[in-house]
């Protein structure tokens, strides 16, 4: 058993499932444990980080996994702009409640619970009351769990760390049917997938394409399957093939072949695109049925471009999807849970983050990895 003090606290202990002795209310802000990046591409090192004290609707997490997205690389290295360093990346979070604020209703100590890609948002504009927090418009827009700036005004810090403080309302609530690790990376990848998988009605009857099979592509393969619908995957070659149809793919085709591209035209209803390479739009658009659709979820560096005529002729849509709102996300975990979807991981310690960056930028982990983040 280990027990969690704080300076400040003046409540009694209290012993939560997981066996974890912890208190409630009237903690006071601590420094936690973490991996950060101290500026930008520069190797992440053990390092402490603030975290405020409990408010009212707070909620204590320790974090028990935490999983490495791509998206963690881009924003270490400033690919989509200046970054508020030091930097602790982490939105792939799995973590027990281990404290709550005195006003908190949704949570006890010992639930197990969730935190992807944002930690707050306005709440009042009129995409945050439709649960599209992600898409938030108002005062300050969506605040990103970490590289962002919290209504408070200080530095949001992410998943690498011991420990996590957010609001009440933006925590999910992970089912006993998933393991904490395996469950991870569905805050990120698996809500990306989900979300257009379900807008445009992956299921029974439908053709599905996944562009890329990897940390993204692999869930979506997982997903639509278990939505019913048929898969193929479309990758630069036939190397993950055997898993592709271990994962639940009916087909597999390697587009580097040129054939595939007329053999299979007009074939698909829905085509998913995962990868963040500069690929040729227009010629995916020729795979579509008539009135079919190419979602976006891959953010290349360099602009996209496509040819008028791919979507006018069969009367195409080209769109994009971001993660998903919070009562969205829920619904993920829900039929994750439901169907048995996890991630497949390569589960690391923390002193091997910086190797699994570099083995992520060389297409190297099948197929998310996930930092334990007890080794923090």
């Amino acid at each position: 058993m280990t027990n969690t003090t704080n300076a400040g606290t003046n409540t009694a202990g209290t012993t939560g499932t997981d066996g974890t002795t912890t208190t409630t209310a009237g903690s006071a802000a601590r420094t936690v444990a973490a991996y950060a990046a101290p500026a930008p591409k520069a190797p992440l090192e053990k390092t402490v980080v603030p975290r405020r004290a409990l408010g009212e609707h707070d909620i204590l997490i320790d974090v028990r996994f935490a999983g490495i997205c791509h998206s963690d690389i881009h924003q270490v290295g400033e690919d989509w702009g200046d970054g508020i360093f030091p930097m602790v990346p982490g939105h792939e979070i799995a973590g027990v409640v281990a404290e709550v604020g005195p006003g908190v209703t949704r949570w006890t100590v010992g639930d197990r619970v969730g935190v992807g890609c944002f930690v707050d948002s306005c709440r009042e504009c009129d995409n945050c009351r439709a649960g599209l927090q992600q898409f938030c418009t108002g005062a300050g827009g969506t605040v990103f769990t970490y590289n962002g700036v919290g209504r408070d005004g200080e530095p949001t810090y992410g998943g690498y760390s011991s420990q996590l403080v957010v609001d009440e309302g933006y925590a999910l609530r992970i089912p006993e049917a998933l393991a904490l690790d395996t469950a991870a990376p569905l805050l990120c990848a698996g809500i990306t997938l989900y979300s257009p998988l379900s807008r445009w009605g992956a299921g029974p009857g439908k053709k599905v394409a996944i562009v890329g099979l990897g940390g993204l592509g692999h869930l979506g393969v997982k997903i639509a399957h278990a939505k019913g619908a048929e898969v193929t995957v479309l990758s630069q070659s036939l190397r993950k093939r055997e898993d592709g149809l271990r994962l639940g793919a009916d087909d597999y085709r390697a587009t580097s072949d040129p054939a595939v591209f007329t053999e299979l035209a007009g074939t698909f209803d829905l085509i998913v695109n995962t990868v963040s390479a500069d690929l040729d739009l227009s010629a995916y658009l020729g795979l579509l049925t008539a009135g079919g659709t190419l979602v976006q979820v891959g953010a290349p560096e360099k602009p996209v471009t496509i040819l008028a005529q791919a979507l006018l002729t069969g009367g195409k849509s080209l769109s994009g999807s971001m993660i998903g709102g919070l009562p969205e996300t829920q619904e993920m975990l829900d039929f994750c849970a439901e169907h048995q979807v996890t991630a497949e991981i390569e589960l690391i310690r923390a002193d091997q983050i910086n190797e699994a960056y570099a083995r992520v930028l060389a297409s190297d982990v099948r197929y998310r990895f996930v930092i334990d983040a007890s080794t923090i």
